[in-house]
């Protein structure tokens, strides 16, 4: 949690004039009852870049994604896969697509 600051600390960036200037006393009742919402005081272009920044963000779809299914194999298939080393459900896969046909 961040340590709220009261008293002027220099070399923070900001200079006593800016810290003095300051004045931010909390919001009376009547204050609290004349907020809008966001939607009401924003422009759209504010929500729709925001929706596009949320959408930029991960790992980019694909047109076909993996699907996770349960599947009982038998112990030492899957050990032989492993010996392989990193990359070895790729590799499982591609036998599984071969033996399809695929």
């Amino acid at each position: 949690m961040a340590k709220i600051i009261k008293t002027f600390q220099p070399g923070r960036g900001y200079s006593k004039d800016d810290w003095d200037a300051v004045d931010s006393p909390p919001l009376t009742d009547e204050e609290l009852a004349a907020l809008r919402p966001a939607k009401e005081v924003l422009p759209q272009a504010f929500f729709d870049a925001m929706d596009e920044q949320r959408r930029s963000r991960g790992r980019p779809p694909v047109e076909h994604p993996k699907k996770q299914v349960t599947l009982r194999i038998d112990e030492d298939v899957i050990a032989k896969f492993r010996e392989t080393g990193r990359g070895w459900q790729g590799r499982m896969n591609a036998a599984l697509r071969k033996a399809a046909g695929l």
